[in-house]
């Protein structure tokens, strides 16, 4: 098939490109500076914030995986309720027989960060208006995943951590791998279009829990002694601190990890199988991919 993937240089987007390719399908990636995409798939300018840019993107294509997210930007909600109401147009003017959506976990029901409902906004707006199939995940862990590389930074960086309460907050972590497998088994799948599947590893844990097994197979002894007093704003700026991430993506992350985000609907695997990689394999395959990279890039010691 003709299959474009939108935030193709991101951290799912380039990964999938590439698992498309592998599958035998003609990839187009969309993003916003072309000329300096070097990943797999040919590219072509697109910028959701611009409406004009996406009919000529689409142009041909059979499905589309739409990747787009705001996170660092101020007002990222109503940037994303905008874009996805002009891509959803611009879908369904150039016939595509599908849109692919990752969204986010999380129980409608509860008190959903403004993260989380951006997110269920965007899928909402994508299935009203497109031929949509929409996937939720919570934490993708592998190499250069932002949720992945804080609580890695953290283990690495801190041999006592004082931890605000949401580390007692349960999630349900998927491999890179086991992720891209979903979003390849549905594509092209007619009973797909239309429904919403949640995806998720076989292991549910606090974020505790998962810096606990992420410190064990890493070789490092941590302490982590949650406190009651770090609100979500002081914990943004701890995370600010101590990790690579920037404030107005932190504030954002931090939000949502006050929502438990698991699995409850496993339809998916009725269509591509169950997610088999444990979190301490995938932390392992993420540790291993990061290792590669950096010998590539900076050579074998700075690897190590």
């Amino acid at each position: 098939m003709q299959v474009a993937v939108s935030g193709a240089s991101g951290f799912v987007g380039s990964a999938l490109a590439g698992a498309l390719a592998d599958a035998g399908h003609e990839v187009t990636a969309l993003t916003r500076r072309p000329e300096q995409y070097r990943g797999v798939g040919d590219p072509v300018g697109f910028d959701i914030s611009d409406p004009s840019t996406l009919p000529a993107a689409l142009e041909g294509q059979d499905v589309v995986y739409y990747l787009v997210h705001s996170l660092a930007k101020v007002d990222f909600s109503g940037e994303d309720r905008l874009g996805a109401e002009a891509f959803a147009s611009a879908a369904t003017d150039a016939g595509l027989t599908q849109v692919i959506y990752l969204g986010g976990l999380g129980d409608s029901a509860d008190d959903l960060s403004e993260h989380l409902r951006s997110r269920r906004e965007v899928e909402s707006i994508l299935l009203a208006g497109a031929p949509t199939t929409a996937l939720r995940a919570g934490l993708v862990i592998g190499d250069g995943g932002i949720s992945w590389e804080i609580l890695r930074q953290l283990v690495e960086r801190l041999p006592v951590m004082i931890t605000p309460r949401w580390v007692q907050t349960r999630t349900q972590p998927i491999s890179l791998g086991d992720a891209l497998a979903a979003l390849v088994g549905v594509l092209g799948r007619d009973e797909a279009v239309g429904e919403t599947y949640e995806i998720g590893g076989p292991d549910v844990l606090t974020y505790r829990s998962m810096m606990e097994t992420a410190a064990r197979v890493m070789g490092r002894h941590r302490l982590i002694v949650p406190v009651p007093f770090l609100s979500p704003r002081l914990s943004s700026h701890w995370l600010r601190l101590i990790t690579d991430v920037d404030l107005q993506t932190a504030r954002a992350l931090i939000d949502s990890m006050t929502n438990e985000v698991v699995v409850h609907n496993h339809r998916i695997a009725d269509l591509v199988g169950p997610a088999s990689t444990s979190f301490a394999a995938a932390v392992e395959e993420a540790l291993a991919a990061r290792a590669a990279r950096l010998e590539r890039e900076t050579g074998p010691r700075a690897a190590g």
